[in-house]
């Protein structure tokens, strides 16, 4: 562990050395290093009494015990810490008010500097709300933004899953430590995330379990990490709207779609619209919202082919068919310009449903067909 890392965790240990003050102090100085190694003078005097109090709790080394522990169990899972201080630390959440000093991760730390968009919503998801999680994430992933959601069965789930199918990449902001994957029943799901290139990310230590007051603060992390928040579906009462007050506050957009009046599970977006939320019915909605960030998503993809590939969905609708690949093309000859459904694409037995989700979501997503209902229809 290099020294910024080792006391960046050391601080999370000392005496009344609250997060508030953590990054108060930091202000004055570049890393947890200079904290405890640079010498006084170089700090207004005011700060000596607490500086010297810091560095008298560091030497008396109380400390160890707890952070050999964490080091330990940290390594053990292969997982990594990122201060505030370092530069895989991702600015959007640096930005907002109480951001994490530390943070855990698992898997592709690249991932937290690409624009996401935090899919959100309730635990009881009726199959509409799976339905439009699973869908608008894979349509969302497969044109470069990263699907950020917080690992919890429902809409949570059916979000990672969709950006999964999308071949996209998707971020898990977990409520326990980064060794212990809640609830157990997403363990594949959470390993899956890691195969495809996305990442685990927690700010609490090593074995802390999930314990209510977790859920609120790991929700501060997602909108924070994201340049706005899709509500799905959401009762009244609900950790989504939760996420989607930290994400107003933060200065983020929010969006929900609306459902059924008599839907309990719609009534948390409708009350969100009543208070000022988009109100979104096509996922290209959010698309035109955000824009702005797309244009730099086009220079922060260049890592990513897949990602790179699909921008033309919001840049560009009128991609030239040449720059299809083969088994997109061989689909769009296929579908010609009568409606058609899954089941008779299907039928043909030319695609497995597999690749048809796929490359259906691609051609969409470069204004090559439309889709409604289940019924696809060639456009050009």
């Amino acid at each position: 562990m290099d020294r910024e890392c080792h006391y960046a965790l050391v601080a999370q240990q000392l005496e009344c050395f609250y997060p508030s003050t953590q990054r108060q102090l930091l202000d004055h100085c570049n890393s947890y290093v200079e904290i405890f190694e640079r010498p006084l003078n170089h700090y207004p005097e005011d700060l000596h009494p607490l500086l010297d109090n810091l560095r008298d709790q560091y030497h008396r080394n109380l400390w160890r015990q707890v952070v050999d522990r964490i080091e330990q169990r940290t390594a053990h899972s292969g997982a990594r810490m990122i201060p505030i201080t370092s530069p895989d630390y991702p600015d959007t959440l640096r930005q907002i008010v109480g951001a994490p000093c530390l943070l855990y991760l698992r898997g592709n730390v690249e991932n937290l500097h690409l624009p996401q968009i935090a899919v959100v919503g309730s635990r009881r998801m009726t199959r509409g709300g799976a339905d439009n999680a699973r869908g608008w994430s894979r349509y969302l992933a497969a044109g470069g933004f990263v699907i950020t959601s917080g690992l919890a069965h429902g809409i949570d789930g059916a979000a990672h899953r969709g950006a999964l199918e999308g071949n996209g990449k998707t971020i898990a902001v977990m409520a326990t430590g980064i060794d212990d994957i809640y609830p157990r029943a997403h363990l594949a799901l959470a390993e899956q995330i890691l195969d495809q290139g996305g990442t685990l990310i927690t700010e609490f230590e090593p074995s802390t379990q999930p314990l209510a007051a977790n859920f609120p603060s790991r929700n501060r992390i997602i909108s924070g990490l994201s340049l706005g928040v899709l509500v799905v579906e959401a009762a009244l009462r609900s950790g989504s709207l939760i996420t989607a007050r930290y994400a107003a506050e933060q200065d983020r957009e929010v969006f929900a779609i609306p459902g059924s009046i008599h839907n309990p599970q719609s009534r948390g977006c409708h009350h969100l619209i009543k208070q000022g939320a988009h109100l979104v019915e096509r996922v290209e909605e959010i698309v035109n919202e955000l824009g702005g960030a797309l244009s730099g998503l086009a220079n922060a993809a260049t890592q990513s082919t897949n990602a790179q590939a699909e921008l033309s969905f919001a840049t560009d609708s009128s991609a030239p068919q040449q720059s299809l690949k083969a088994d997109e093309s061989s689909l769009l000859q296929l579908l010609g310009y009568e409606p058609v459904d899954m089941d008779k694409l299907a039928a043909d037995g030319t695609f497995s449903v597999a690749d048809l989700s796929r490359l259906l979501v691609s051609l969409e997503i470069k204004g090559l067909i439309e889709s409604r209902n289940g019924v696809y229809q060639r456009l050009r």
